[in-house]
């Protein structure tokens, strides 16, 4: 698995932190503010991949665009940054060694806790 930082993501997630749009969570409120499979299916009938993609921090160039197993490391509800998912993927980032991803999460939260 070849994931890396998806740097349309992360302008997107900045975009919304700046405009306000974020949920400041606790950090473990994930599980129950994560969007459910049906969710995501019902946000990509909708929307397509293309928007679907702005919506994950890392890309797998080993699968296919048109999979949900391209995106990983997802920080939204579609709507709005979770600070819970932010701390969240960056920590599965550095655990899993993908530095880039876990640095745009570290800088993400930053942005967030700044106002």
């Amino acid at each position: 698995m070849t994931v890396k930082l998806n740097r349309k993501a992360l302008e997107h997630a900045r975009s919304l932190i700046q405009r306000g749009r974020v949920v400041r969570d606790k950090r473990d409120d994930w599980s129950e503010h994560a969007p459910s499979a049906e969710e995501e299916n019902r946000y990509l009938n909708k929307h397509g991949f293309g928007d679907y993609s702005q919506w994950f921090l890392g890309v797998d160039d080993d699968s296919p665009a048109d999979t949900k197993g391209h995106y990983s490391f997802p920080y939204s509800d579609f709507k709005k940054v979770h600070r819970c998912a932010v701390i969240s993927l960056e920590s599965r980032a550095a655990q899993n060694d993908h530095d880039d991803i876990a640095k745009a999460a570290k800088d993400l939260l930053t942005l967030i806790d700044e106002d």
